[in-house]
């Protein structure tokens, strides 16, 4: 069974959903850290924060839900394959 960083990787090569999801998650990522250098922010700041915060959460459950279903799917097995060409 693929691990969880295998699966994303692998996810981030071929879905392009989970990928723009990353990329997403990435950028808002950035902008809370850019927001924390700041040694104070102004009200309008303030709730952009806020808003960030609840975004990068929203992307991330998106991306969980595509690794829950991934993670639903049968793997398929080499050992499967022989058998079933075999006859057995």
């Amino acid at each position: 069974m693929s691990t969880d960083t295998e699966l994303k990787a692998r996810l981030l090569q071929t879905d392009d959903k989970f990928q723009q999801l990353a990329a997403q998650h990435h950028d808002l990522d950035d902008r809370l850290h850019q927001m924390t250098a700041l040694a104070h922010l102004s009200e309008p700041e303030q709730v952009e924060q806020g808003t960030l915060k609840k975004r990068k959460l929203q992307v991330k459950d998106r991306m969980e839900q595509i690794l829950r279903r991934q993670r639903a799917l049968p793997e398929t097995f080499p050992d499967a394959a022989s058998a079933s060409a075999a006859g057995g």
